[in-house]
């Protein structure tokens, strides 16, 4: 069957996709921006009402990119925490940030094919309507309608997602490859 130029080997197989072969992220740099973004969300910055969840933000990517090292439960507990800060009702934005990892991971093997620009897209209603239902028990409990600042904050979150995606995605695998090929 084979012409006699004609030379096959199993060597010559290339994956279609290598993204799924690639490296994990360092143990340092997720729990170092994990760690960092929620330093960052106890800053009084975050009293400007549409203010972009940055916490929410980092656990959702390390959520889609590190399923196994930020999970539901992180994200549950660093609600809890962010709770307790804000002397908030105990579990309101722990059941915002478990909706919407919930979201990402159950989004995960679609939002892996796309771009950074397309993910956010697609992240759109994952961070939108977590809010919405964080917005509607803050409006019950409170007795009154508490605004459309919830809305904003959701999409400030998700035009942030390409600027996380290149600052926690693409710049730690450009310098790792920098290092390898000694062009420092």
């Amino acid at each position: 069957m084979n012409s006699p130029g004609f030379r096959s080997s199993l060597r010559d197989l290339q994956p279609l996709d290598t993204r799924s072969f690639a490296k994990s992220a360092s143990l340092w740099l997720v729990w170092g921006s994990v760690l960092l973004a929620w330093v960052v969300s106890l800053l009084s910055w975050r009293l400007w009402t549409p203010a972009p969840n940055v916490l929410l933000l980092v656990l959702a990517f390390w959520c889609l990119y590190e399923p196994r090292r930020v999970n539901l439960f992180t994200a549950f507990l660093f609600g809890l925490l962010m709770d307790v800060h804000d002397a908030a009702p105990l579990g309101g934005q722990a059941l915002l940030y478990g909706l919407t990892t919930y979201g990402v991971v159950l989004l995960s093997k679609r939002l892996q094919r796309f771009n950074a620009v397309v993910q956010a897209l697609h992240l759109l209603p994952v961070f939108v309507v977590p809010g919405a239902v964080y917005g509607l028990i803050s409006s019950w409990l409170a007795g009154q309608w508490i605004g459309w600042s919830w809305l904003w904050a959701a999409l400030f979150t998700v035009a942030l997602w390409p600027i996380a995606y290149i600052l926690l995605h693409y710049l730690p695998n450009r310098m790792h490859d920098d290092i390898e090929t000694g062009a420092a």
